[in-house]
């Protein structure tokens, strides 16, 4: 699998991986990480957890891809074709304010993601989706409609899904995102959480 480091681009095999894997109690994966900061930021907080952030767009990882942490690899895969050395392993997936594909494929209960969220997935692992109104709109969902599909999408593939939060702009500037902070400071400081276990 393609991984990247600043503006190089490594391969990396199943052994290498299960290798840098080893000590750690929690795999974190970060799907549609964006510039990673919210992978990065999870992985110095958390040194016992191993967090892997996942983008199809090698660009907009090169600055937190490029400060290296022990605990912290970056994936260069598009969500609907993840690679197979990551089957079985992911106790905790997050997908922060997806857009454009990432987003279409949750709306639309993708088979294919959803078939990929299932591998990729240890016994129980845990999953937090965050989605923003404009995002959403694009799509032309409204924030409520849209987190509804999505939450029942996730159930049909998911052991248990929780009570939907909103997250407000309070909310919104505590997270550690990039996509966070531009929200909490918008027109419309306002998203929703969808939590559960595959």
């Amino acid at each position: 699998m393609e991984t990247i480091l600043g503006r190089r681009s490594l391969d990396l095999d199943l052994n290498e991986l299960t290798d840098r894997l080893t000590n750690y109690n929690r795999v974190i994966l970060d799907l549609g990480t964006g510039d990673g900061k919210f992978a990065f930021h999870h992985a110095r907080t958390f040194p016992s957890h191993f967090v892997i952030g996942v983008d199809a767009c090698r660009e907009n990882l090169r600055e937190h891809s490029r400060l290296k942490l022990p605990n912290a690899l970056f994936i260069i895969a598009n969500a609907q074709d993840l690679p197979n050395e990551l089957n079985g392993l992911i106790s905790h997936i997050t997908i922060n304010f997806p857009w454009g594909s990432l987003l279409e494929s949750v709306l639309a209960g993708d088979p294919k993601l959803m078939c990929r969220l299932e591998s990729i997935s240890s016994s129980f692992t845990q999953i937090d989706v965050r989605l923003n109104g404009g995002a959403l709109a694009e799509q032309g969902w409204a924030l409520e409609a849209g987190a509804r599909k999505i939450y029942d999408n996730l159930l049909q593939a998911s052991s248990q899904m929780k009570t939907p939060v909103m997250l407000n702009a309070q909310a919104l500037r505590n997270f550690p995102s990039t996509w966070a902070k531009r929200l909490a400071f918008g027109r419309d400081p306002h998203a929703i959480q969808l939590s559960g276990c595959i």
